[in-house]
């Protein structure tokens, strides 16, 4: 079960990371234990750690935020545009002196709008990562997400595109990023010298790292799990399409999240914004009773709500690393980014599955029109 030394190894996790490397075109993929200790190894890869801020998107899991405090560091929340994603044009407010990096996320399978904050992160000379725990296999502009900023990350959690259960993934064009890569996943070492002919004399770069090695079961799994990746992704975007394109001509006022890249997308959830939370709300147990499933995320908040993050409290003493004696300090409050206060709670997510058949998908259409339509008669004057 360990991928480095034992009996009858199989080279499953090694057979994963070529994969993705082949599939992605990208020369350095290393598999780890979990989306969050990708978020972590690329953060250490790129040396970021105490006194250093990162931006994050303030509509997110938490857990790209909380690795960022892992790290040491202090998330600074960057405000959503319309689609849900990270809006580059707020990136100017919350940048200062101490930021290194930013993470973009996107959303539920939708490409982020890459060019701008690429540009940004570029005039500033910070990194950009690419967190792609919800969205494996989105692309923008013909490039798959994951493989266009400086360093990506992936999840293969029970509830991402595909599943070990468990397990994640970092990718990356830079050798050396990719070096601290493997050596902050492994304690410090080095053991893939041989596979890609990187040498590292008398060890005189090693840090001290931790253990987020992916064990060769789960990478076994992953490698079975990826051959299907393809036509999951397929079936995502052909039902998804079809039936935003079947409600868009029955309901010609209805509003869906906007998308950078309509060729890019996943399909793998069909976000609908309301004018209010409580038509999203309404909609939502209305559609829930249809068997259809519908949601907000994060209970309808900015991930920077959380009261772990909100407060600042960490397990650390005296709250490290938001103790750090920042010249601008890092402050929180509850509407510090107002169109993700405003947009998270108003916008209605339906999960598209890949294995949806021809009556799902029309079972689907028919009952969102139903609600909709019973909606707008509800609000009408």
């Amino acid at each position: 079960p360990f991928r480095y030394y034992g009996p009858e190894l199989q080279g499953s996790t090694q057979s994963l990371e070529d994969a993705i490397a082949r599939d992605f075109g990208v020369p350095y993929v290393l598999a780890v234990t979990s989306g969050t200790a990708a978020l972590i190894v690329a953060m250490k890869a790129l040396g970021i750690g105490y006194g250093d801020k990162v931006i994050v998107p303030a509509n997110t899991f938490i857990a790209t935020a909380g690795a960022v405090v892992c790290c040491n560091a202090v998330p600074v929340f960057c405000d959503v545009d319309d689609s849900l994603n990270l809006d580059p044009n707020d990136l100017e407010r919350v940048y200062d002196e101490d930021v290194k990096a930013i993470i973009v996320v996107p959303i539920l399978g939708n490409p982020v709008d890459l060019d701008p904050v690429l540009e940004f992160a570029k005039s500033k000379n910070i990194a950009v990562i690419e967190d792609m725990a919800q969205s494996c296999g989105v692309r923008y502009k013909g490039k798959y997400g994951g493989t266009i900023g400086d360093i990506g990350t992936f999840s293969f959690q029970m509830n991402k595109i595909i599943t070990a259960g468990e397990g994640g993934a970092v990718a990356t064009r830079d050798q050396k990023l990719f070096e601290r890569a493997v050596r902050y996943h492994d304690q410090g070492l080095f053991r893939h010298k041989a596979r890609y002919g990187i040498d590292s004399p008398d060890e005189q770069y090693a840090f001290a790292g931790q253990n987020y090695r992916m064990s060769d079961i789960a990478g076994a799994v992953l490698a079975e799990q990826w051959k299907k990746l393809p036509s999951i992704l397929a079936n995502m975007k052909k039902r998804h399409d079809s039936i935003q394109r079947a409600l868009a001509a029955e309901l010609p006022d209805i509003r869906f999240r906007r998308c950078p890249d309509p060729d890019g997308h996943i399909g793998s959830n069909l976000g609908i914004i309301f004018p209010s939370a409580e038509a999203a709300q309404t909609f939502n147990r209305a559609l829930n009773a249809e068997n259809i499933t519908a949601t907000v995320l994060y209970g309808g908040k900015p991930v920077y709500m959380n009261p772990q993050l909100f407060y600042q409290r960490t397990a650390e003493k005296d709250n490290f690393p938001f103790n750090y004696p920042f010249k601008n300090p890092v402050v929180y409050t509850e509407n510090m980014c107002p169109r993700a206060v405003d947009l998270i709670p108003r916008t209605t997510f339906i999960p598209i599955s890949p294995t949806l058949t021809d009556r799902d998908e029309a079972d689907i259409i028919e009952g969102v029109i139903k609600v909709y339509k019973a909606l707008q008669q509800t609000v009408s004057p």
